[in-house]
This record gives structure tokens, sequence and C-alpha cells, in this order.
């Protein structure tokens, strides 16, 4: 119903040939290598000379920016050139702001401007920033607390006091495309930008499928209860390590009864009032930001993309 590959972050193409993982150094001196820097889980951005945002900034593995680098991460193979990914966090900050060790290009937040970067960069990055904040926060071993090493090109980490393999870890989140007639709920969190309202969202619970954990998740939310269930798309979602699995529910009726520890507000908007605030003259409320899933998905409900979702 939603391509994938309009979805930020998954649209990328990359080859992540884990047959490979165990051969790094080779990989890295092979003068087709290109790395994607990573400060404080901000990728390398080249930019216009207007300060615009053009494409990730990939550099050779053997640049002076990688002199003393710690440890690297192998995404993968473009056209069958390596790609990999450094972390180079220890560099100071230059005042309140990051360092600036390239002319023309910035370390900057993934999430400010996902949607302005090239599809495939957007998809290296959101691995990136995935592995080294999996990283950042996994650096002892869970089985018995002793410092671990990282692993197979920075897609495991081993312990060398007890030998426990760590893997990746991603969390699996539901967003929820809830309808009643042409209405969908939206929900509004304290934390977020004045008058921002999204999909309704929240974490799976171990031994939940998608569709009992959209149920519970309204329900505890807003207090709605919720029928026939369908998946639409997915997303990766590097911040920091989650997996947005986009559903359309359809609601059982319309009372709301909000849970405060959840969200701050929830209403029923229209779809001619979704048309108007996506395209600007909206006046209650403001969307999701332009590359998030709940945007895709609501972009998709107001263009007729998802007519006939709940057909048997």
């Amino acid at each position: 119903m939603i391509p994938e590959t309009s979805i930020t972050f998954a649209a990328g193409t990359l080859d992540r040939a884990a047959h490979l993982r165990g051969d790094v150094e080779r990989l890295r001196a092979d003068p087709s290598a290109r790395a994607l820097t990573m400060w404080r889980g901000r990728p390398l951005i080249r930019l216009s000379d207007e300060g615009r945002v053009e494409a990730a900034l990939w550099l050779p593995t053997d640049d002076p920016l990688f002199s003393g680098a710690g440890d690297w991460t192998f995404l993968g193979l473009e056209n069958r050139a390596p790609r990999f990914s450094v972390d180079v966090s220890a560099l100071p900050p230059e005042g309140d702001s990051a360092p600036k060790p390239v002319s023309g290009a910035k370390f900057i937040d993934l999430r400010s401007i996902m949607a302005e970067l090239p599809a495939e960069d957007g998809a290296a990055a959101a691995t990136a920033k995935g592995l080294w904040e999996w990283h950042g926060a996994h650096r002892f071993c869970a089985r018995c607390g002793q410092p671990s090493d990282v692993d197979q090109a920075g897609w495991r980490r081993r312990c060398p006091a007890c030998g426990s393999l760590h893997f990746p870890r991603t969390d699996p989140v539901v967003i929820m495309l809830v309808l009643s007639g042409d209405k969908v709920l939206l929900g509004r969190q304290s934390m977020w930008e004045p008058r921002v309202y999204s999909l309704l969202a929240g974490f799976m619970e171990p031994g939940e499928t998608l569709e009992a954990a959209v149920r519970r998740e309204v329900a505890e939310e807003t207090g709605v209860e919720v029928g026939r269930v369908r998946y639409l798309a997915s997303q990766p979602w590097p911040f920091p390590s989650s997996l947005m699995f986009g559903c359309a529910a359809k609601a059982l009726g319309e009372n709301l009864t909000i849970d405060p520890t959840e969200l701050e507000d929830a209403l029923w908007v229209s779809k001619a009032e979704v048309a108007r605030t996506l395209a600007g003259e909206g006046e209650r409320f403001a969307p999701a930001r332009r590359g998030a899933i709940a945007r895709h998905i609501l972009e998709a409900w107001v263009a007729g993309a998802l007519d006939g979702w709940d057909a048997v």
C-alpha cells in the first residue's frame, strides 16, 4: 500500500555482505573504500555553497581524520565498494558547537535533516547511528559485567572474560493510523514541539503480535477499542534503536479517556483538516515532521492510497 522505497531510512540498497565482516583490514585497504564519519551520533554532511544539505560526506578510509580512530563498523558494499562508518566522538567540540574537520561539511543531527538526504545516504546514516548508539550503551557484558570488545566489524560484541556474544538490539514499536470513518485519531506528548500532533505509537511487549500491541496501546492511551488491524509499512528509527511498524486500525468507538501519563491530549481529526494541515494551511495543530513514518502514513491516507485497507 505504501511503497517501501518511499519511506525515509528504508530505501537503501547497500549490500550488507555479512560474510565479509571478518575481513575488515583488507576491505579498508581497498582504494574504493569510503567511510561515513559520525560524531556523537551526528553524521558528517556535505553542504552547498549556500549552506543547504546535499549529501552525506564519504571520505577515503586513509583520510587523516581517521588517524587514531578506534573501532570501525562495516556497513556493506555499494557496487562492490566497501562502505564503513567511523566514530570520532573523541574530537572536542568547538565552543558550544560540533567540530568542523572538513571544509564545506558539518556534523548535523540526523533527525533534523532526514527528509533532505538522498535515500541511500539516509539509510546508511541510520544504520551507522543505530550501531554506534548500541555500542555506546553496551560496553559491558550483560552476563558478567566485564568490559566487552567490538567484534565482527561492529555487528556484535564479545566478552573476553566469559566468552558471551552480544548482538545489536532493535526495539519493535507499533504506530497506528486509527480510523473512524473519515476521521483519524491523533495524540500529543508534552515533550513535543508546540502544536504537534501525530499518530499514536508504543513499544511492543514480549509475546505480543502487531495486532495485539496496536489494540493495547490505543486502549491504554485513549480508551478507544480497536477492531481490525492491518500492517502498512515499516521504518528503521535509530533514535536510538527502534523499528517502527506502521499499521491501520479500525476504531470501534470515538469516546476518549486520555491517560495523562502517556498523552497530553488526543483528538479526532477529519481527512479534510489533515489535508489542509499537511499543505501548511492548518490552524489547530501541526503535523509530524517530514521523513517520519507518521507523516508518510498520513500523506498516503489523504492521497487515497489506503482506500480499502480494511477489505477482507
